[in-house]
């Protein structure tokens, strides 16, 4: 008898349905059961709603204890939200697959249906993420950017109790909860930049593994592979941890697959001389080299003042 998989995953709400998602593809497409053996990461076990992911780990906080069964062998493959991947890779894992991501806009839930533009001055909209902060105060200047992490039941639960006036969160994961009907404004990805890798899953194993990182192969997207591997060597190359505030998005052309379009910010977390300083760069080149375009964007960006931008202490929020 074929033995059954198992699948590393987190705790909480939408960990788990993502996981789920995975191993309901697995199993179609290796005829194979998969267990999902939930693990409990440092990340998942801070409970101060207002504590910023860099005071309790920072990069990595919410892949570590998954990738380190998989090191153990407690586990055969792992499912992260690909954001949350740090860019280096890790010693004797290999990211086998990430399947076709969701839809990678920032949503805004907000209270009595509101939209950006019609927010009052001074309405306190929480996130934990300084990229999301920095796009929102190029925005909306006279908006009060509150601190909060926690799962999306504990952020959206600031506006059902009056706590805040709204939260940006990202569509891919109220959609996968079945609950995006509850968001009240979506973002252009063009203006309103996503984290590198927004919307993807990351399908991770050991790298001896060959049988498995084969049959794992077959839910790998090969657009969402390329747009995703640019935008994180956008990341990398800044030398950016993955709750940096820098927004990467990387279009592959319908029309011609061969190329795709990468686009670049980096803003400074905090007002500076009264206003959000940004840097934004774009580049297209050919898909299989979206290393190098994400390198070379990055590069560019870097010369334009960046890495000035960039503040010691990144702050970031899970989906």
């Amino acid at each position: 008898m074929t033995r059954t998989l198992r699948l590393a995953t987190r705790r909480s709400p939408l960990a788990m349905t993502q996981s789920g998602m995975v191993a309901a593809a697995v199993t179609a497409a290796t005829g194979r059961a998969v267990e999902l053996v939930e693990i409990t990461t440092y990340g998942d076990t801070s409970q101060a709603t207002n504590e910023h992911i860099a005071q309790i780990g920072g990069t990595g906080v919410f892949v570590n204890s998954l990738r380190d069964a998989l090191l153990r062998e407690d586990v055969d493959f792992a499912v992260h939200c690909l954001k949350d991947l740090p860019t280096a890779k890790a010693d004797h894992l290999v990211l086998a697959a990430i399947p076709e991501r969701e839809d990678v806009r920032d949503v805004l839930v907000a209270r009595d249906g509101h939209k950006l533009a019609d927010l009052p001055a001074g309405a306190r909209i929480g996130t934990g993420s300084l990229r999301r902060a920095a796009q929102l105060r190029l925005l909306r200047p006279d908006l009060e950017i509150v601190p909060i992490r926690g799962n999306i039941d504990t952020r959206a639960g600031f506006v059902s109790s009056g706590k805040l006036d709204g939260v940006v969160l990202a569509y891919a994961g109220l959609s996968r909860l079945g609950r995006i009907c509850e968001a009240t404004d979506f973002f252009d990805p063009a203006e309103f930049l996503p984290a590198p890798g927004q919307g993807a899953l990351a399908v991770e194993c050991r790298e001896d593994d060959t049988a498995l990182r084969e049959a794992l192969a077959e839910l790998d997207h090969r657009p969402t592979r390329a747009a995703t591997v640019a935008e994180r060597a956008l990341l990398a190359t800044l030398e950016a941890g993955c709750s940096a505030p820098v927004g990467g998005y990387a279009q592959v052309h319908h029309d011609n697959g061969d190329e795709l379009t990468l686009a670049g910010v980096v803003a400074s977390a905090e007002p500076r001389d009264g206003a959000i300083q940004s840097v934004h760069g774009s580049l297209t080149g050919p898909t299989d080299e979206a290393a190098r375009l994400g390198a070379e964007l990055a590069a560019r960006m870097l010369a334009q003042g960046a890495a000035a931008l960039m503040t010691a202490v990144q702050v970031g929020d899970s989906q």
